[in-house]
């Protein structure tokens, strides 16, 4: 596993970000775990949270992309510490883009914040964790009816690695065979608890046996096939 994944998963730890025990999510599944990236709240939190998705998007996408583009309103953060981490780190100018919840009719009009898109853009979707793609049905239209641009890919922090809502195969998959592009992450749940499983992290074992046994069991039940 690479070393930027090993710090990830503990800075998740670390910021309180990926939490275990007992969660009702929002598709009314019971999970052993929860991640909420809105726990991300410092500035030094948020310039390293880039930064992991700029390595992760670096390696699984490239940099030959003009756009980053991030769903309103957990994605406008996001794009905007990723760009700078970008710009940081490989020394690329990529503009970020991000929707407005409410179409604005006054000064800086439209949908969009940030950049707006242009025909021929090359433009990567980032996100914090996608469970069923429902976030990609509407961002998707959005970005088409703006431009005539190319979806390179979309990254998310967490792949919880669980089948989707309508069928067994997971959300990342199933937006990779609705939509024709790519859809990866920083880390996935099978590297989460591969990484933790009976490893003490600042004296604590987050995931022992029994916690392990709860993720299995909800594998069983919910893993995508």
């Amino acid at each position: 596993m690479e070393q930027y994944k090993q710090e990830f998963i503990e800075f998740m730890v670390d910021s309180d970000v990926l939490k275990f025990g007992d969660f009702t999510l929002k598709s009314g599944r019971k999970s052993p775990f929860f991640m909420n990236a809105g726990a991300y709240v410092t500035g030094t939190q948020l310039r390293r949270l880039g930064e992991y998705y700029a390595k992760a998007i670096h390696d699984n996408y490239g940099l030959d992309f003009d756009v980053l583009f991030g769903p309103a309103y957990k994605g406008i953060p996001l794009t905007v510490a990723t760009t700078m981490a970008i710009s940081e780190l490989y020394g690329k100018d990529i503009r970020y883009c991000s929707n407005r919840k409410e179409v604005k009719d006054h000064g800086d009009t439209g949908i969009l914040l940030g950049s707006k898109l242009k025909d021929g853009d090359r433009v990567v979707i980032i996100e914090d964790v996608t469970t069923s793609g429902k976030s990609i049905e509407e961002t998707f239209p959005i970005l088409k009816a703006q431009a005539d641009v190319e979806i390179v890919g979309l990254m998310v922090s967490l792949n919880r690695m669980e089948k989707g809502l309508s069928t067994d195969k997971s959300a990342l998959e199933e937006i990779r065979e609705k939509y024709g592009f790519e859809a990866r992450a920083i880390v996935s749940m099978a590297e989460v608890t591969e990484y933790l499983y009976q490893k003490p992290y600042k004296g604590k074992v987050y995931i022992d046996d029994a916690q392990k046994a709860a993720i299995d069991a909800y594998y069983e039940q919910y893993g995508a096939k």
